[in-house]
């Protein structure tokens, strides 16, 4: 028996996961951590070393609770969370905790852009979402706020990258984890040339950037200093695989243009994959694919199915770690459809396509209980990602029949069902809810040459277990709310949003 190891470095936990050949989750190990302190409201911070003692505790433990299994390992692949930037001076150690995806500081970027940069930008009407991109670039708020760092930092990289490097002494990275304010290319899977009309708003020089490659090529060898550290056995390959995100795709078989791939995770996303270059909003790149030449357009929900956590912590006074969602999912056939009038705008965090949007809970009556609240950010959130759906498929000219879930959420049955009844899709699980891991362990099979290619490894790797048809009367229900509520609350809400930003710098 063949194995490979997977390490899935999260917002919110790390997981060690040994896979076979077949596909088949043999053992896991996961340590649960706060995912960020905060120094300032609105900042987001974690120590770079907080991400290497957890991989290692989960590594170690995973090793003692499978040591027969330990023995089988052929390689290793790394999926983390995207957009995390680390400073790393010349002896590349860290200069400074790194920053987050969820942070919400700007910078205030007084330069003025080129003329070129101005003119497409104005002329496509996209000014506010590039100016959203210029300020929120966190490498941008380090130049202006801690020029002494910034002078100090020979490369700057995500974190899959720190943890690639930690790993084979390497710093590299796949162009499938290539994800965040960077000056990357996504449709040429390259970094952006010095003369790129948006490299002005990013401002990262090439000298501070890593070698990028493919998803399935070896990175190098596991060294002795990361072996003593992990328990990994030394001069196992390391092979390159993508971004949490990508890896779900994969591992859930999502690369025919006609499935869409949900994430029910800190983040939710919905994502197709394309042959062709498909922005899903204008300058919002469709991602490097984890599957070769293919492209993931995407549209997220920023907070996604942490507000579950956020309203279980809040209101309810429960951790997560207690499972107690999982108690409110039995009950949520209690509550009808559309929550008799309450619903969610599930923006708890800005995203690209609303730079001003805020959360809102509207339609409250005195009929509405715990459980209606609960059930209404599950459905704000199906809201956003089935609207995110009919978006992709105007931009793609594909039409999407079928969705196939991963993330914690996706252990829900009842919220899968929730999912097929709102879509009006039928809606598949596939043998586990780690599919980020599955889609790094294929990428590692592929890349040892145990498959041919990717196809291959898929076909025996991922097999659907659960199917969740459509009730067509519940998706009438839905269809209709969406058409005459959720849709046009948005842009009724809008003005006010505008306001509340103005009143609330």
């Amino acid at each position: 028996m063949k194995t490979v190891l997977t390490i899935d470095c999260g917002t919110q936990s790390i997981r060690a996961m040994l896979f076979d050949e077949k596909g088949v989750l043999i053992g896991k190990a996961k340590e649960v951590f706060e995912p960020y302190f905060s120094v300032q409201e609105g900042f987001a911070e974690q120590e770079p070393s907080l991400y290497w003692e957890r991989l290692c505790a989960a590594t170690q433990s995973l090793k003692k609770d499978y040591p027969d299994v330990w023995e089988t390992i052929s390689a290793v692949s790394v999926t983390s969370m995207r957009d995390v930037g680390i400073c790393l001076d010349k002896d590349k150690k860290p200069l400074r905790p790194c920053i987050l995806w969820m942070d919400r500081r700007k910078a205030k970027c007084e330069y003025k852009l080129p003329l070129k940069s101005r003119l497409i930008f104005k002329i496509s009407g996209m000014d506010d979402v590039i100016r959203k991109n210029q300020i929120e670039c966190k490498s941008n708020w380090i130049r202006e706020n801690e020029p002494e760092i910034w002078d100090k930092t020979d490369k700057y990289v995500q974190l899959s990258t720190y943890i690639t490097y930690l790993l084979c002494g390497r710093l590299m990275d796949s162009v499938a984890s290539t994800i965040g304010h960077i000056p990357f290319n996504y449709k040429a899977k390259k970094w952006m040339g010095p003369n790129h009309f948006q490299m002005p708003v990013l401002q990262l020089d090439q000298s501070k950037l890593y070698e990028l490659v493919d998803p399935g090529t070896e990175f190098g060898k596991i060294t002795a200093e990361a072996a003593a550290a992990t328990g990994i056995r030394e001069g196992l390959p390391l092979i390159a695989a993508g971004s949490d995100k990508g890896c779900e795709t994969l591992g859930t078989g999502s690369i025919a243009p006609n499935t869409a791939s949900l994430s029910f995770g800190t983040t939710a996303t919905i994502q197709i994959t394309t042959e062709k270059y498909v922005e899903p909003i204008t300058f919002l790149p469709a991602y490097p694919a984890v599957y070769p030449n293919r492209y993931n357009p995407e549209i997220m929900v920023v907070r996604g199915y942490w507000m579950l956590t956020w309203f279980l912590k809040e209101f309810l006074n429960k951790s997560p770690s207690e499972g107690y969602e999982r108690v409110l999912d039995k009950q949520l056939k209690t509550v009808p459809p559309c929550c008799e009038g309450l619903f969610a705008q599930p923006y708890w965090g800005a995203c690209l396509r609303y730079p001003e949007s805020k959360g809102a809970l509207i339609g409250f009556c005195e009929s509405h209980t715990m459980l209606h609240v609960y059930r209404a950010l599950i459905e704000g959130i199906g809201f956003a990602l089935y609207d995110g759906m009919l978006s992709l498929q105007k931009k793609s000219g594909t039409k999407v029949t079928k969705l196939a879930v991963s993330g914690g959420g996706a252990r829900s049955d009842e919220v899968c069902q929730m999912t097929a009844d709102m879509f009006g899709l039928p809606v598949v699980r596939v043998q586990t809810y780690e599919t980020s891991g599955l889609g790094a362990a294929i990428c590692a099979f592929a890349g040892l040459g145990v498959y041919r290619d990717f196809d291959e490894a898929m076909r025996n790797m991922v097999h659907v277990t659960d199917e969740f048809r459509p009730n067509p009367e519940v998706h009438a229900i839905y269809k209709s709310f969406y058409n005459n509520v959720y849709r046009k609350s948005y842009k009724r809400l809008q003005p006010i949003f505008f306001d509340i930003r103005r009143q609330c710098k």
